[in-house]
């Protein structure tokens, strides 16, 4: 088998929540273009519509299905909702979250509803969904998480304490679910996206991207081939691991080199 045709995605299906915008889309189009059939979930309905349009584009399928992934019972009836449509998952992206919640406050300004939606939007929606999927891997010899994380995890953010946080316990739980979990086949990996907004083809030139260490922000089509390949049997040893992908921000310790996005999942 050649190494393209191990990258290749025939006969997988890919779960991915916020899928409807940004970042989450892009991923699921990527594995679409790789040959997964595709579920996408997410609290709003209209996006999800276009990821669907766009994805049946392509010849394959996909399921969408509306639930908050901080919700014990929306993820079980998303998970079902998803193996009855598609027939089973292999690839589950966690990918809802955002970046509001008492942004800018001060600790003692914080309150205990802004901790709650920073942590549970972020952190406790990727145990959840990961907690709810295990089943259906140990009962199908193995699967895929792949979580999203945030240069933000790395360093943390001047007054933006819950989604540092909870990116950072993103990380955590990516290392400690891989060694759990990885004699029963089931790999775990991470992605931690730079500063990459919505843009759909190449931003213009802005103070914001000057300052990056690439001299540009990120494009949202950029995340798609990590995607795949930490989805493909490509990465079949790789478990455990949070890849960068922000232009070499973090490794030039200029930036935190995250971008801080609005809520889609």
């Amino acid at each position: 088998m050649s190494v393209l045709d191990r990258l290749r995605l025939d006969g997988k299906v890919a779960l991915v929540t916020g899928g409807g915008t940004g970042l989450g889309q892009a991923m699921a189009l990527a594995m679409a273009d790789a040959g997964a059939d595709i579920a996408v979930s997410g609290r709003r309905l209209d996006p999800l519509q276009e990821t669907k349009q766009l994805v049946e584009g392509k010849g394959r399928r996909c399921f969408i299905v509306q639930a908050d992934a901080t919700s014990t019972e929306d993820v079980k009836r998303m998970i079902a909702e998803t193996i009855a449509a598609l027939g089973h998952i292999d690839v589950l992206v966690n990918n809802a979250g955002g970046g509001g919640a008492g942004r800018g406050k001060t600790m003692i300004e914080l309150t205990d509803e802004d901790w709650h939606a920073g942590i549970d939007g972020n952190l406790t929606s990727t145990f959840v969904c990961s907690r709810e999927i295990t089943p259906h891997y140990l009962e199908r010899g193995g699967g895929c998480v792949i979580n999203i994380t945030s240069g933000w995890g790395y360093r943390g953010g001047r007054n933006n304490f819950m989604y540092s946080i909870a990116k950072g316990g993103v990380i955590q739980l990516t290392k400690t679910y891989a060694m759990t979990y990885a004699r029963e086949g089931i790999r775990a990996t991470c992605i931690a996206p730079g500063a990459i907004p919505h843009f759909v083809e190449p931003g213009p030139p802005s103070a914001r991207s000057d300052a990056q260490t690439a001299g540009r922000l990120g494009v949202t089509y950029e995340i798609g081939p990590l995607a795949v390949f930490l989805a493909s049997d490509a990465a079949s040893y790789m478990s455990g691991e949070t890849v960068l992908i922000d232009g070499g921000a973090i490794a030039a310790g200029v930036l935190p080199a995250g971008l801080v996005p609005s809520a889609e999942g």
